[in-house]
């Protein structure tokens, strides 16, 4: 099997590479430069017209949105056990987990850091303000909903609906109240940064904050 990831060191690339590693997929990483705006070359465009990363590409077939991606990932590895199995009660729990990263959490990221986008510049502070309380009443659902039935997302086993949110609590690291703020969260955060493979990724990607 051939796999590509084509990502960012820090992007939403991390927990597609993260479950390369985890997951034992051999794979050929090339790491886009984004200040020289690599993403939007004409070779990249070729791959991934939206020109965002990641983009997976396995076998000539290409996949893109992070999400999605290890949502996939974990299907065709279901000895790593970290997708519970279709129709299922567990598996309507996964993806209820899945979409409220997809949904809730990252349109919320994503205006708190292209606040411009929505609104122009001079609603900058009015979208981040925004932003902040939306990512701050999510994250609290969130631990609230750990608090009474983790220690994982789906319980007792871990899923890569766990690898996703891990990813998007590091995003809030230099935000006014990081998710290390809630005590589960930061527990949550530690369980998963324990695993082998995250202190491989950071080794790869060259990333030393928030370990």
């Amino acid at each position: 099997m051939s796999v590509v990831l084509y990502g960012s060191p820090s992007t939403a690339s991390l927990v597609v590479h993260w479950l390369l590693i985890e997951l034992g997929i051999d794979h050929a990483l090339r790491q886009l430069d984004f200040d020289r705006r690599e993403q939007k070359s004409p070779d990249y465009l070729a791959v991934n017209p939206a020109g965002r990363v990641p983009t997976l590409v396995i076998d000539g077939q290409v996949l893109t949105e992070s999400a999605a991606i290890a949502m996939h990932l974990a299907d065709l590895h279901p000895q790593a056990e970290l997708a519970p199995a279709p129709g299922t009660p567990a598996r309507g729990d996964y993806y209820r987990w899945m979409c409220f990263c997809v949904y809730t959490l990252m349109p919320a990221y994503r205006s708190w850091f292209y606040p411009d986008e929505p609104a122009g510049e001079a609603h900058v502070e009015v979208v981040k303000a925004r932003a902040r309380a939306q990512l701050e009443t999510a994250w609290q659902q969130v631990a609230e909903h750990l608090q009474a039935n983790g220690p994982f997302l789906l319980g007792e086993r871990v899923s890569a609906a766990d690898f996703v949110l891990t990813m998007l609590m590091r995003w809030s690291r230099n935000m006014p109240r990081p998710t290390d703020a809630w005590p589960v969260l930061e527990a949550h955060a530690r369980r998963m940064k324990d695993r082998p493979s995250f202190a491989e990724v950071c080794r790869r990607e060259g990333i030393s904050d928030w370990a």
